[in-house]
């Protein structure tokens, strides 16, 4: 049996599917930006990038949890 994918992975096929970028791209794009802090990133995808804030909320938390 499969395991069900939970966090903010659950999240990844639906942000391709809506936005037609791959994660990998998402990712680079957050690591790329010269902001840093959780909710700058976020409220930086939303305006600039027009995501909701549930999809870049998780790309960010998954991005940021890489550095750790």
């Amino acid at each position: 049996m499969a395991d069900t994918v939970k966090g903010p992975a659950s999240y990844f096929p639906s942000i391709e599917k809506k936005y037609g970028r791959s994660i990998a791209e998402w990712k680079d794009l957050i690591r790329s930006s010269p902001l840093t802090k959780h909710m700058e990133l976020v409220a930086w995808l939303k305006t600039e990038h027009g995501l909701g804030h549930g999809h870049a909320n998780a790309l960010v938390a998954d991005t940021l949890a890489e550095r750790k």
